[in-house]
């Protein structure tokens, strides 16, 4: 009996501690199931909800394209395209209100991945960022003072006229290259240029359709719009970085599919209803028209 009695109790024991290495098992796997599912958990939304940050750059000076609402905003045409885009590829789109000589600088110091602020493509532009499809067209038009006697572009290229232009733009690209004879007056900004012929210190003002008939119906006495082509219809695109081909894609086929679908139709009417009315009575092609 003295040597088979201490046999059960070893076994016992030896269950014992089974039971108990199995039990720390099933704690330790609960254990690190419970934090696996908190992890997944946690990170969970970041992945589902965390967008893209898409930073463009605009000036907000050319209404109804590129502006600021009554609370400043950013609002008009191009806000709404770049905010429908980002809606489209998963952006979170942030707006950089930039001066007109900042945009390109912008882009190429990657402090924006895109600018779009009614630019046109230009072959010197292309040296710095690469351009989308075009998405519109516009054409050159002169803002003339209403004593000046200006019937067309030939008029402005006199001895003695003075021709206001804003920085940069494409007027001022068109009148330092063609209009050797006048003098060219360089503004910062679209008003300032405005104010020039209306006070009677500049005889013309180089600039798009839009802006020679809104501010045509601003100062009717002081102004005129004349409207006699001069030159080719310039396109207008959206820049990024020279490379950025993924981005580029993206844009190019929202571009194409707003046109397909109607989306330059549907921001026409929220934003520019009243110049599509104007345009046509004029028989002037619309911005968004290339058929």
């Amino acid at each position: 009996m003295n040597t088979t009695a201490p046999a059960r109790p070893r076994r016992l024991r030896a269950a014992l501690a089974a039971l108990a290495l199995a039990a720390a098992a099933l704690l330790t796997l609960a254990a690190c199931s419970s934090n696996g599912a908190s992890d997944a958990k946690d990170a969970a939304p970041a992945g589902d909800d965390a967008k893209k940050t898409l930073t463009v750059a605009m000036e907000l000076a050319y209404p109804p394209f590129e502006t600021k609402d009554d609370a400043g905003n950013p609002a008009g045409v191009s806000v709404d395209f770049m905010k429908d885009f980002g809606a489209a590829y998963g952006y979170d789109v942030v707006i950089e209100n930039t001066a007109f000589d900042g945009l390109i600088p912008m882009v190429q110091t990657g402090k924006a991945d895109c600018l779009m602020s009614s630019i046109t493509i230009t072959e010197a532009r292309k040296e710095s960022v690469d351009f989308s499809d075009p998405y519109a067209q516009a054409q050159l038009a002169i803002l003339a003072n209403a004593q000046s006697n200006i019937g067309g572009i030939d008029d402005l290229n006199q001895a003695g006229r003075k021709v206001a232009v804003k920085t940069g733009s494409t007027g001022d690209v068109f009148a330092t290259k063609n209009l050797t004879n006048a003098e060219i007056v360089r503004l910062a900004d679209e008003s300032a240029c405005v104010t020039e012929v209306v006070q009677g210190k500049a005889d013309g003002f180089l600039y798009d359709q839009l802006t020679i008939y809104r501010n045509n119906q601003k100062n009717p006495d002081a102004t005129e719009a004349v409207f006699i082509p001069f030159q080719d219809p310039e396109s207008w695109g959206i820049a990024v970085a020279k490379g950025n081909d993924e981005l580029l894609a993206q844009l190019n086929e929202f571009i194409a599919q707003s046109k397909a679908d109607g989306e330059f139709d549907r921001l026409t009417e929220k934003h520019l209803a009243d110049e599509k009315a104007a345009f046509d009575e004029l028989g002037f092609k619309w911005f968004f028209d290339f058929e």
